[in-house]
C-alpha cells in the first residue's frame, strides 16, 4: 500500500508519519508542496503536523494555496482517503474539505501532553479497528486546536456520524482540553473518506516511547 505524505515549509511531523506507516508495512513517499501531482497508486494521503508557513496569517491558511493542494482536492473529491493530523487538520478545514475551523486554545497556551480520547464513531476506514466507546491515550501538541462549528453544523455532524473522537478522562467522561465545541478532537466529511484530528497517533505507535494506542488508528487504512 502506498501512502503519500505531504511536506510544506514548516512541517515537522512528516518523518514521524513516514516511520509510523512504514513500521506498519506500508510504502511511503514524501511529496514536496511545490509538486503538482501525486502518485496515481496512492491509497492514502496524509497531511502531517507542524507549522506550515510558520502559521502566518492563520494556521493552514497559506498551505491551502500550495500547488499540491489542487491534486489533493481532486483526489479527495474522487473518493481517495485523506488524513490530516494537527496542522493537517487545520489545512483541511481551510480548504473546506472538512467542516468547521480550528482556533486558538481557550487558555491561550500551547498544550503538549498525552490525553485520553473517546471513540465516538467507528463506521469508517480510519477507526474500524477500534470499538465505539473505546478510550485511547494519544499525544497532543497544538496552540490552535480548539475546534469550532456553529450549532447547525454540530447537529449535522452528529446526525451524519461525522464526529470521530472527543477529549475525555480515563473513564470516558468528556473533558475540556482546549475549548473545542462538544470536546471534539476529530471529524470526517459526510462521505467518510477525509479525516482530521488534532492528536498525533503517529507519535503513539511504540510502548518504548510511552504508548502504542495509535497503532490501531493507523492500521485501519491498511486493511
Amino acid at each position: 500500500m502506498l501512502v503519500t505524505v505531504l511536506q510544506f515549509p514548516g512541517t515537522n511531523c512528516e518523518y514521524d508519519t513516514k516511520y509510523a506507516f512504514e513500521k506498519l508495512g506500508a510504502e511511503v513517499k514524501i511529496v514536496w508542496y511545490k509538486d503538482t501531482n501525486i502518485d496515481p497508486n496512492t491509497k492514502l494521503v496524509v497531511i502531517p503536523g507542524g507549522f506550515s508557513y510558520g502559521d502566518y496569517l492563520r494556521s493552514g491558511a497559506l498551505a491551502k494555496l500550495a500547488p499540491i493542494m489542487k491534486s489533493i482536492k481532486e483526489y479527495a473529491n474522487n473518493g481517495g482517503n485523506v488524513l490530516g493530523i494537527c496542522n493537517g487538520f487545520q489545512i483541511l478545514t481551510e480548504t473546506r474539505l472538512l467542516p468547521g475551523a480550528l482556533k486558538r486554545n481557550d487558555n491561550l497556551h500551547f498544550i503538549s501532553k498525552y490525553h485520553h480520547l473517546k471513540v465516538v464513531n467507528n463506521d469508517n476506514v480510519f477507526l474500524q479497528e477500534l470499538n465505539k466507546g473505546d478510550i485511547i491515550n494519544i499525544p497532543v501538541a497544538h496552540h490552535d486546536g480548539s475546534y469550532f462549528i456553529d450549532d447547525k453544523g454540530l447537529e449535522e455532524l452528529k446526525a451524519n456520524g461525522q464526529i470521530l473522537l472527543q477529549y475525555c478522562d480515563e473513564n470516558g467522561v468528556n473533558q475540556v482540553l482546549n475549548g473545542s465545541v462538544d470536546q471534539i478532537a476529530g471529524v470526517c466529511n459526510k462521505q467518510k473518506n477525509v479525516f482530521g484530528l488534532m492528536p498525533h497517533p503517529e507519535r503513539a505507535i511504540e510502548t518504548l516511547l510511552g504508548c502504542d494506542d495509535g497503532v490501531k488508528m493507523l492500521q485501519g487504512f491498511l486493511k
